[in-house]
Order: structure tokens, then sequence, then C-alpha cells
């Protein structure tokens, strides 16, 4: 459907295995659809309690999704990375927005809308096998933030923060400190004496506010690892 010097977004589309498999018409249809939100670093994108659009990905850039307490302190419980999908529980049940979308970089996000949604949901079976997958991930991430607050050490925390579970497809990080701790659910300072106690261990490599993971597999091991969490007290 799209040519050789096609636009960040027809490549986009054209990378989606659902979107492949619909008929050029409908592929037409739904790219013509979208919806285009740009944000600068430091930007409410979208914010709590408002109504949904749709669905959302990440074009370029980086996101937050955070929630604000009666107190006023937030709490991040995912981050969206470039060709990270998100927002699909919103879209399918359609209620207001339950957290803010923080660009973290300059950001452009794309919108699949509510009508086209739930199109596809009613016609597209690749479209619905996606949407599967990208749910039960969504429940292997909040069974592993479950899990490592009640029983994993702070290190665990943030290694887990920095796992393939959370950023598949990327893999060398430029999150500042700040950002780490707020997802980890720990200090700032503590973010910071995990990520050089996991240098340490050789899991992570850190260069110039950039974070590395040489080895997801050892990663992975170590944030479940029993006796990680027997040999370290939880700051």
């Amino acid at each position: 459907m799209f040519p050789g010097t096609a636009s960040p977004t027809a490549r986009f589309l054209a990378a989606q295995t659902w979107f492949a498999s619909l008929p050029l018409a409908d592929q037409e249809r739904v790219a013509g659809s979208l919806l285009h939100h740009t944000g600068r670093r430091g930007d409410v994108m979208l914010l709590a309690d408002s109504p949904v659009e749709g669905w959302y990905a990440v074009l370029s850039g980086l996101v937050k999704l955070q929630t604000q307490s009666v107190n006023g302190r937030s709490s991040t419980f995912l981050c969206a990375a470039c060709g990270d999908w998100f927002g699909e529980g919103s879209a399918i049940n359609t209620e207001r927005r339950r957290y803010d979308v923080v660009a973290l970089r300059d950001t452009e996000l794309i919108c699949l809308p509510d009508a086209e949604f739930h199109r596809l949901r009613a016609s597209s079976l690749e479209f619905n096998q996606f949407l599967v997958s990208q749910l039960n991930l969504r429940v292997s991430q909040a069974m592993a933030l479950i899990e490592s607050a009640r029983l994993r050490t702070p290190e665990q925390r943030v290694a887990l923060s920095l796992s393939k579970l959370f950023w598949g497809r990327t893999r060398k990080l430029n999150l500042s400190q700040d950002d780490l701790a707020a997802l980890a659910g720990v200090s700032r300072q503590t973010a910071n004496q995990a990520l050089h106690a996991l240098a340490e261990r050789g899991l992570v490599v850190l260069d110039f506010g950039r974070v590395d993971i040489p080895d997801d597999e050892a990663l992975t091991r170590y944030i479940f690892s029993d006796t990680a969490t027997r040999q370290i007290q939880p700051a």
C-alpha cells in the first residue's frame, strides 16, 4: 500500500501484523482515520478523567502513564516507548481515562479513533488476536508489579522496571533517575543505589544517563531470585 518514501505513520502501520491482514479498502480507511498528538518533554499529553478518543500508540518519543493520589504525589505504573500501544483497556470499556500521559521527551502519539477501534474488533480476527496479546502483557505486568512491591527488594524492583517485560522494543533506556524511581516505586536515592548495585553485578551498563541491558535473561533471573531477596535488605 505504501511507497518507499512512506511517512513514519505509514511505516508504523505497515509493521502491524493486524493492519497487513486487512483488505486494502480497510487499510486506507484506518490510515485516514488516525489522530495525531504532539508534545514536548514534560507536557501532559492526555489528561486523567478526560474522554478516551480511542487506542493510542507512540509514534516517536517516550511517555509515562501516571496517577495522582489525594496528597498530590504521582505514581508511575507504566512507560510506553516508540512502537508501543497503550490504553486498550479504556478503549474496550469506553471509559474515561484513569491516568495522565506525560511526555518524557518530545513525543508524537497516534490514536486509532474509538469508532474504528470497535469496527475492527467486530470484523478482524487478527486485530482481536493482537488485542489479546496486549491484554495478556498487561496482566503479566500487573502481576509482576504486585509481586515485586510485596516480596522483592528495591534492587529487584528497579531491575523489573528495566526488564524486557516493560521494554520489549527498547533496550537502551534514556530515563532520568527520578522517572526510574517513580516507575519502581522507590526514592531517587534508592534508585541510584540500586542501579550501581546492578551495574556491579554486570546486569546493567551505565553510561552518560543511559542504561544498557546486556543480558535480558540474566536480569530476569535476578528479578525473581529468592537468593537475591534473602541477601539484600529492603531500603
